[in-house]
């Protein structure tokens, strides 16, 4: 496939190929955040303690492994001419599809009265692995976006198709999941509740998820290109670099390294909003099958089909991003998908009992949560702009942020419960129902403050490095604007009218 030349469209087969690169990721953590926790309680029996431990530790070891892959990532050369985020997400693939299947595979050489920490230490090893290789293939196929485009529009259109395949992801999984549970015909008065029995499920489900996942990553590398420079090296002006700027009177500005990350305030309000963002998508993709089970009462049918209703609905809103972002903006369209999210928790928290509404109940979910992810990943590669050799360390800082809040509320959740098994008190069936409530309602109203402070602050580098003093004193009112990957990497701050607003790259 051939380089696209800079400032020009990405072909519609590279943009495929690009998004086709996570689709082993999303289906691994389609059934690691919603079924994770519902086959080690429901099917294997484990502990609230236990089973919240083992997610709690694949957190900690994906935090504590995304911010120093993408450190080095951003210093690593790849291998030879294969390109440095392509190698990394090589690495990556290989050890999620070597270890993922035993996760979901009953522990080897346990028995019944086999105490439940020898569980903990079998499976401890290949969640790390698979964590590790998670970290990995995530960050460098984010670090990926900014190099492969630079507009501000089209960023948001590769990340709707990088969410686009995320959403089909989940719809295969939870497909199979489907057809998997119905095909369970040998047994049918052992069919409308999780048990033991739905061992083969989750194991055959595992595998044909690896396998689907390895041929998508197989399309991935053959088709996406990777713009090669030498390693500490500044991309070069192309023919199509402007020579005259907007305002050449400024002096050149040196692009950032991951030390002066750490002292940009824009840094963190992006990481902060990033978080609450994934602690809504996250925890509510954790607890709706619990919820539907434990709470709704409602037959195991439904752990498939209720998901996959929200991400029917998420895959339909990820196409609407791009249009919706050019007429109203980042910051409105992020709090569109927040107005959803909490219609979505106010209907919860005043049904206590629900029929045909469900449905309803997870467009709702599906579609909020897709708005809100698209436009804080695009605000993500906003705040990097040209500075993409350094863009592995951000979006490894947002992930470890990320990472580190799930962990910990999962297991705050799990260590909440009332009771030690399920549905044994009135106080279980309401538990996942006020989850439910919590983890979107109130995280959705954090996350309208932290997108307040952006509103008020924008999203705007403020260089601290040597020799650019006199670039900070710039009208704090202004916005960062996203120009090609020219030599100086300048600046320009201006009014835009509704008719420029289309062409520009304006962060808003």
């Amino acid at each position: 496939m051939a380089e696209p030349a800079l400032g020009a469209a990405l072909p519609l087969r590279a943009r495929l190929s690009f998004a086709a690169g996570h689709f082993l990721n999303d289906l691994c953590a389609s059934l690691w955040f919603t079924y994770l926790l519902l086959y080690l309680h429901a099917v294997l029996g484990y502990s609230h303690g236990l089973a919240g431990g083992l997610l709690l530790a694949g957190q900690v070891a994906d935090g504590l492994c995304t911010p120093l892959l993408g450190y080095e990532a951003d210093r690593s050369a790849g291998c030879g001419r294969y390109g440095r985020r392509k190698s990394w997400h090589l690495a990556g693939t290989t050890c999620v599809l070597i270890s993922f299947p035993f996760i979901f595979n009953p522990c080897l050489g346990c028995k019944e009265g086999t105490p439940q920490w020898a569980a903990f230490i079998y499976y401890l090893p290949f969640i790390v692995i698979f964590q590790f290789g998670w970290a990995a293939t995530q960050i460098s196929h984010l670090s990926l976006i900014p190099e492969l485009v630079t507009s501000d529009h089209e960023k948001v259109e590769l990340t709707a198709f990088r969410y686009a395949f995320t959403v089909m992801a989940n719809i295969t999984v939870y497909g199979l999941a489907w057809l998997l549970l119905n095909l369970q015909v040998d047994q049918p008065e052992r069919t409308e509740h999780l048990g033991f029995q739905d061992v083969p499920v989750f194991r055959n489900l595992s595998l044909i998820v690896v396998g689907l996942g390895a041929l998508f990553s197989l399309f991935f590398h053959l088709g996406t290109k990777e713009k090669l420079y030498p390693l500490g090296s500044v991309p070069q002006p192309k023919e199509s670099t402007p020579l005259l700027q907007k305002e050449p009177t400024r002096s050149p500005r040196s692009l950032l390294v991951w030390k002066d990350w750490l002292l940009e305030p824009s840094f963190y309000q992006v990481a902060v909003l990033y978080m609450a963002t994934r602690l809504i998508v996250n925890l509510s993709q954790t607890y709706i099958a619990m919820y539907l089970t434990n709470s709704l009462l409602l037959p195991k049918k439904y752990i498939a089909t209720i998901p996959l209703v929200m991400y029917i609905s998420g895959f339909l809103s990820s196409f609407l991003m791009k249009p919706v972002n050019k007429w109203i903006g980042r910051n409105l369209t992020y709090f569109v998908g927040i107005l959803v999210i909490l219609a979505f928790a106010s209907w919860v928290s005043l049904s206590r009992e629900m029929g045909a509404e469900i449905y309803g109940v997870a467009v709702l979910l599906g579609a909020g949560s897709a708005t809100i992810l698209v436009t804080s990943l695009s605000m993500t590669a906003d705040l990097i702009g040209t500075n993409t050799h350094s863009s592995a360390f951000v979006y490894g800082a947002m992930s470890f942020t990320d990472k580190m809040a799930n962990g910990l509320a999962v297991m705050l959740i799990q260590n909440l419960h009332p009771c030690p098994t399920e549905l044994c008190c009135p106080a279980c069936v309401s538990f996942y129902h006020w989850v439910m409530v919590l983890v979107t309602g109130g995280i959705a109203m954090a996350a309208t403050v932290f997108l307040c402070c952006i509103m008020i602050w924008p999203i705007r580098v403020r260089f601290h490095g040597p020799g650019c003093s006199g670039r900070l004193q710039g009208d704090p009112h202004d916005d960062i604007a996203l120009q090609g990957l020219n030599e100086a990497g300048i600046q320009h701050h201006e009014t835009e009218s509704a008719e420029d607003r289309s062409l520009s790259s304006t962060v808003n």
